[in-house]
């Protein structure tokens, strides 16, 4: 029997569907398509944190995001409902995608905003949210990207030991096909600003030093 808690094999994953979730609606902040290609001159970067309403209210708000969605990454179950993702039987994340001006916030400090706002060694949860969906996770693009972040991770961790806690759990992995969420979680806190947002960090800084290039 499957456990939320752990990882659900590529042979036990629910199969999914060929058609994708349509996301409509234009960003409640920014405008413009969620489904459209990035802009030519931005960076993307996908992180994942927990629960990722309050995860994508920290990247929009954050200088030099030009646009966020939310969705599914790192599983096996193409074009997943949020249902199932909660199952634990897709392998997904609860992932954001952050599109940026990297002239004016690089992805140095993207990653720095992510680590900084969870708490990236509680393995498959973020405090109360328990389950593979929740675990904390980068993924990169490509080699510049996958060195940044490592670089970051690793200097924090030596922060958060410091500070008493215990290992990064952090999974640093190439990027897979990101799956937008249905509609209703796009910017779900600008729709309910006193909808639930179980987002909390350490409180310990993460310098990112020269990992900005």
């Amino acid at each position: 029997m499957h456990s939320r808690k752990e990882m659900v094999t590529p042979q036990q994953a629910l199969k999914g569907r060929a058609d994708a979730i349509i996301v409509a609606q234009p960003h409640r902040v920014f405008g413009g398509s969620m489904a459209a290609p990035a802009p030519v001159g931005t960076e993307t970067a996908y992180v994942a944190m927990g629960c990722f309403w309050g995860a994508e209210r920290k990247f929009f708000e954050l200088g030099g995001v030009v646009s966020t969605a939310v969705g599914y990454e790192g599983g096996y179950t193409p074009n997943p409902t949020y249902q199932e993702v909660c199952s634990g039987m897709t392998g997904h994340a609860e992932t954001v995608k952050v599109v940026f001006d990297p002239a004016v916030v690089s992805y140095a400090e993207v990653i720095r905003c992510f680590y900084e706002n969870h708490d990236p060694t509680q393995g498959n949860r973020q405090g109360g949210d328990v389950g593979t969906q929740y675990r904390s996770a980068i993924y990169f693009l490509d080699e510049r990207q996958e060195r940044i972040a490592r670089e970051v991770t690793a200097t924090f961790a030596e922060r958060l030991h410091a500070a008493g806690y215990g290992p990064i759990t952090t999974e640093v992995a190439l990027a897979g096909p990101f799956y937008l969420a249905e509609e209703y979680h796009q910017q779900y806190l600008v729709a309910n600003p006193n909808g639930y947002c179980g987002l909390g960090g350490t409180g310990v800084s993460c310098p990112i030093g020269l990992a900005t290039t």
